[in-house]
């Protein structure tokens, strides 16, 4: 697995990013785990609500707040490439809603955006199921 193309990106807020190698390992080893031989170019941007919304407006004709945003870019079977727009306000606002540490929710967004390159969706009732298992299953597996 080549962990360096897992690179992270900040845009327009101010917002480090905690344990780096360890989650590009633990992206790897999720890739590697629902089968893919490897990682392409994988770029994670985080960022605020208003910069997601317009994103979401722009290529999805979608005027509404979301946490993730993911676009796919693979070109090759078995390789896992693309963009994940994941909005900070969004994580901590869920974090607060639902009683979870913030690094919790951020990991379950970041493994939710590498589960829809993977090929999972989450549109209808049993596809959000699946791909909440998935989620439950993958954070059972950091190790850190």
């Amino acid at each position: 697995m080549a962990l360096k193309d897992i690179t992270f990106f900040v845009e327009e807020i101010d917002f480090t990013l905690k344990q780096k190698q360890k989650i590009r390992q633990w992206i790897g080893d999720t890739i590697k785990a629902e089968g893919f031989g490897r990682v392409g170019e994988l770029n994670f941007i985080f960022c605020s609500d208003a910069y997601l919304l317009e994103i979401n407006k722009q290529y999805l004709n979608h005027d509404t707040f979301t946490d993730i945003v993911t676009f796919d870019s693979s070109e090759e079977e078995h390789v896992v490439s693309g963009d994940i727009f994941i909005s900070v306000d969004r994580i901590q606002e869920n974090a607060q809603k639902f009683d979870v540490p913030e690094s919790d929710e951020l990991h379950r967004v970041i493994i939710h955006g590498v589960l829809h390159l993977c090929g999972y969706l989450d549109k209808k009732a049993e596809d959000k199921k699946l791909m909440t298992a998935k989620e439950d299953h993958y954070l059972g597996t950091r190790a850190f």
